[in-house]
């Protein structure tokens, strides 16, 4: 029997959260634990041991704490919970900050319900997470840094690559799904993940954001 995801909610708009909770009772798997309005709501209903769920959806501003002094005060505290944000911000630099304290996955509000139940399962997994558009500021922010091109042990690792992972890997960086790389390949769907697999294997990554991050810093695209 497969184990059931619990959620936390916090958002200072309870309409918010209530679509949130909508969407996430569309899934047999998810659940929702609890919500709170504000950031001190979050740090109370967390610091009771009794109090537990396995991914925090965490808006950033919110009164009487924001998402910023919540995950500070969970490092403080020793607080380890997988934190995807839900957010209206895209600077390039909130989103890197969230990273910095700890946040496993970054999706914004405005296409949130096209996200949220991908996201959930994906950090809950271990894995991070982020919206099409967040995807978009990530790789743009890496795009624009000065980055040595193709050190010996990544330009190794790169002339493992087949020609096949390396068109796949070029589509991926396009945020390209897995039927749409089949079609633009004439490839079946199996064939294009045991491609994705490779890559993944082959350049040490967790998921698709790591791909196209590695790829643009390395002068692949």
């Amino acid at each position: 029997m497969k184990k059931k995801i619990y959620v936390h909610v916090a958002d200072d708009h309870k309409i918010l959260i209530e679509g949130i909770i909508a969407i996430i009772n569309t899934d047999k798997d998810i659940a929702i634990r609890g919500y709170s309005l504000t950031g001190k709501e979050v740090i109370d209903w967390f610091d009771k041991k009794e109090n537990k769920a396995d991914v925090l959806i965490l808006d950033i501003t919110m009164p009487f704490l924001d998402g910023f002094e919540v995950l500070q005060h969970f490092n403080k505290k020793g607080i380890r919970q997988n934190v995807i944000i839900l957010s209206s911000y895209d600077d390039i630099k909130i989103v890197q900050e969230m990273l910095s304290l700890g946040c496993k996955g970054y999706i914004s509000k405005k296409n949130a319900g096209d996200h949220v139940i991908d996201a959930i399962k994906a950090v809950a997994n271990g894995d991070q997470y982020f919206s099409s558009d967040i995807q978009t500021v990530l790789l743009k922010s890496f795009a624009g840094q000065q980055v040595p091109v193709g050190d010996a042990p990544n330009k190794f690792i790169i002339e493992t690559l087949t020609d096949r992972e390396l068109d796949v890997l070029k589509l991926i960086t396009q945020q390209f799904n897995s039927l749409e790389i089949a079609d633009a390949l004439s490839l079946g769907i199996s064939t294009v993940e045991t491609h994705r697999k490779n890559l993944l294997r082959k350049l040490k990554v967790k998921n698709s954001v790591g791909l196209a991050m590695y790829a643009v810093r390395n002068n692949i695209v």
